[in-house]
């Protein structure tokens, strides 16, 4: 068996170390906007009964300490400030053990249970996306004060943003039927609508500096346990019907994409694929380690999430890597990382 030599190991992690340090040179933060698929606890800081800052969620860190991440471990941003060379969690904006120093390197505004329209972010009386966007301004005052002007502005345009937002729109909005969009706009409609709306917020990071951006598509949302559970009399298998959704939302966020590149000097806003990689996995679960696409890992898996997900129900599995989801609604941290590897190797790969 061919050995390596202690000089050639040692000129391996030399240039390994050079790479973390060129990519944290070139991206010297990350900064996430978005829902619980992307908050680090947040939703602790406000008035709402959407929160995950207690067991078993968490329990998958070292320590099993929960955060208020919506996993049982880590998000796909946190892997993906890792791989950046930053550290390998980004701290949520509201969490008082975090600083400014802390915020220099990496920084969330997501608001689990919020959307692109601000009708979502009232039905749990969670974060509207514009307050993201009014927290993103305050973070850069507080930026200059602790860095001086040049290099707070160096931060905000080369850091590289992840936007991962639409889900609830969808699920907790139009299809649940409690804001009244649905008599307001047929669902094509209210795609146009959301796409609007994400226009809106695209634009308002740009002007406010932000150049590399990921978007994150939307999943088949129709897959998650808890549609599967709604679904039960025609069998519990997904919903095609919000699939379809989710797939035509994403051609028409595509196109904004590409528009909004046309007209913004300097924008480099490029599109993240989930759609495609999450069907494959429940297609060929194996493939994956996965032995169960149709639950949740916490408690029963069909309908819990938030405080139904608690520490004292016996039904929680074991293994989380043998799952896809952890709660009735959000992924492993197995996912999450293998998400965030795909990332790295589309959207995010020309900021590496």
């Amino acid at each position: 068996m061919a050995t390596t030599s202690f000089p050639n190991l040692f000129l391996h992690l030399l240039l390994g170390l050079s790479s973390l340090a060129a990519a944290s040179a070139r991206v010297p933060a990350v900064i996430v906007f978005g829902d619980s698929t992307v908050d680090a606890g947040n939703n602790n800081q406000i008035k709402t009964v959407l929160k995950s800052n207690f067991l078993p969620y968490g329990r998958d860190f070292t320590g099993g300490s929960p955060t208020g991440r919506f996993c049982n471990g880590r998000l796909a941003t946190d892997f993906i400030s890792e791989a950046f060379g930053l550290p390998p969690l980004v701290p949520a904006y509201l969490d008082p053990a975090y600083t400014i120093q802390d915020f220099a390197k990496g920084v969330c505004f997501a608001s689990a249970g919020t959307g692109l329209d601000n009708a979502t972010s009232d039905v749990l009386s969670v974060i509207p996306l514009w307050k993201e966007v009014e927290y993103f301004k305050e973070y850069q005052k507080k930026l200059r004060r602790h860095a001086g002007k040049a290099r707070a502005r160096n931060i905000v345009r080369e850091a590289a943003y992840v936007v991962s937002i639409g889900t609830n729109d969808f699920l907790e909005n139009y299809f649940l039927l409690v804001t009244g969009r649905f008599k307001q706009f047929t669902v094509e409609e209210f795609e146009d609508f959301l796409i609007d709306r994400a226009a809106d917020f695209l634009t308002a990071i740009y002007r406010l500096g932000a150049r590399k951006i990921s978007f994150t598509g939307l999943s088949a949302i129709g897959c998650l346990p808890l549609e599967r559970t709604t679904n039960a009399l025609q069998g519990g298998g997904c919903i095609e019907e919000y699939n379809k959704v989710a797939r035509d939302f994403n051609v028409k966020l595509q196109a904004l994409i590409a528009r909004l590149c046309a007209s913004l000097p300097g924008l480099k806003l490029r599109y993240s694929p989930v759609y495609d990689s999450l069907l494959r996995i429940i297609r060929s679960p194996s493939s994956y380690g996965i032995e169960n696409v149709e639950e949740g890992c916490c408690a029963t898996g069909k309908f819990e999430m938030g405080f139904l997900c608690d520490q004292w129900s016996p039904y929680t599995c074991e293994d989380a890597n043998k799952y896809i989801f952890w709660d009735a609604f959000h992924p492993t941290e197995k996912i999450n990382r293998m998400m965030a590897e795909q990332a790295l190797r589309t959207s995010l790969a020309e900021f590496l």
